[in-house]
């Protein structure tokens, strides 16, 4: 059985998803692979307490990388791009 805390794996936050948090009241998540977009929605709404608009999701596909004379691959991930309801955050690292 999936829980809120198995289908959301962590925040990313980068320089692409402060901009969508101050612009567009959206977060960015790394999520369980095989999470849809009512689970990861769910999760949002039960582990933070606010309400969700929409939920977009994309498959990333594992960069290739190289030690030495072996090349090796990462795994694939699964991210979500969470729009909330106007007036409502999730703040992560304020203050830091």
């Amino acid at each position: 059985m999936k829980t809120s805390s198995n289908i959301l794996k962590r925040p990313l936050v980068t320089e692409k998803g402060t901009m969508l948090k101050e612009k567009g009241n959206q977060v960015i998540f790394s999520v369980a692979r095989d999470a849809n977009k009512i689970e990861i929605k769910k999760a949002v709404e039960a582990l933070f307490g606010v309400h969700v608009e929409e939920v977009r999701t994309m498959n990333m596909k594992g960069k290739t990388k190289r030690w030495g004379l072996k090349n090796y691959e990462r795994s694939d991930w699964k991210k979500a791009i969470v729009t909330l309801k106007a007036g409502e955050t999730i703040e992560f690292y304020e203050g830091v």
